[in-house]
């Protein structure tokens, strides 16, 4: 089947520049030109300006209707978020992600579609999406449960938000070093004379959740100590504020406090005021994230900054580079930082 389109005088004058065309000018492979094109980054600086430069002296302008029939392609990749909106909305960590994967999406061709899919009910968006909707998409805040991604991912070029629940050879994922980040911030809470420790984890059906765990565990281990509580908080702070009520009701004494994200910490710092608990005085707390919220609540929360930006960016350019034909790493592990502020 062929596009139609209205041909003008100009178009039998000057006939619309190929993509052949611009590689030939800048003396580079077809492939090459389609990946400048699409906004991936898997080429050399100076092949990059190369036909950049061919582009504007030729006045290329890509056909991509053309090229969708061609080839089937949609021109659009999808953000999966197996969360539901209260909790998408209500995280500043995924304002973050999506922040960095838009502006990634936003330099290419393709358009960026966000599926909010707690559980996929019905297989709606499973078959939405397996049903060539779109060309690759981008999972995040996965859990044990979400057995529908599976079938995502075999439909599609995939990209994970962080390590995979069940990893397999051909994925791909962007994640961050969140069992050092765990060590990194239990050992500030030991550093700074801290010896009963407690822990507001994430749930431990995420893999975010449990390599956090495991460096808390890990930190302590080092030390000769054990933990005297540890609760879950569900990353939510209806949650954090549950855990650390548990924690109080169970009457362990903790004068240090790792809380596994800020949104948690914040609900704590909360229900310790409330409780009569100075904070640092009494009990250090050390968040993770390094949000917003961390500068919002008083005292201002010490916190592991994960970068969440990054991580967007470059799972959106991995994606792009995979839909280009490029041949990206399947495991990128990015760095935290610990950011002392005055809750420890």
């Amino acid at each position: 089947m062929t596009a139609l389109r209205e041909v003008t005088v100009s178009d039998v004058l000057h006939p619309p520049v190929t993509i052949e065309e611009v590689a030939s000018a800048a003396g580079v492979s077809r492939s090459t030109v389609s990946r400048v094109v699409n906004g991936s980054t898997a080429v050399s600086p100076a092949a990059l300006a190369a036909v950049r430069r061919a582009i504007d002296e030729l006045n290329y302008v890509p056909n991509r209707a053309a090229r969708s029939l061609a080839s089937r392609a949609t021109m659009a990749v999808a953000l999966v978020v197996p969360e539901d909106t209260t909790r998408f909305f209500g995280d500043p960590f995924f304002a973050a992600i999506v922040s960095g994967i838009n502006k990634r999406i936003s330099k290419s061709e393709y358009v960026l579609n966000l599926i909010i899919a707690s559980d996929d009910p019905n297989d709606k968006a499973t078959e939405y999406l397996r049903s060539g909707a779109v060309d690759g998409a981008i999972i995040v805040s996965h859990h044990t449960s979400d057995a529908f991604i599976d079938r995502i991912a075999a439909a599609m070029p995939v990209v994970f938000g962080g390590r995979p629940v069940r990893q397999r050879e051909r994925d791909y994922y962007v994640d961050v070093d969140n069992v050092e980040g765990g060590r990194v911030a239990t050992q500030h809470l030991l550093d700074r004379g801290r010896r009963r420790l407690a822990m507001v984890t994430g749930p431990t059906t995420m893999p975010g959740g449990i390599d956090r765990l495991t460096g808390f565990h890990e930190a302590l281990d080092a030390a000769g100590l054990s933990p005297v509580a540890v609760e879950d908080g569900d990353f939510t702070a209806a949650g954090g504020a549950a855990a650390v009520t548990r924690i109080l009701r169970s009457d362990a004494e903790f004068d240090g406090l790792f809380v596994a994200s800020d949104l948690m910490a914040g609900a704590v710092l909360t229900e310790l005021t409330r409780a009569g608990i100075r904070v640092p005085e009494d009990v250090a707390i050390v968040g993770y994230d390094d949000s917003p919220v961390a500068t919002s609540v008083s005292p201002t929360l010490t916190t592991v900054r994960q970068p969440s930006l990054e991580q967007g960016e470059v799972m959106a350019d991995i994606l792009l580079t995979l839909l280009s034909g490029g041949y990206p790493p399947r495991e990128t592990l990015l760095d935290t930082q610990l950011i002392v502020r005055e809750s420890a």
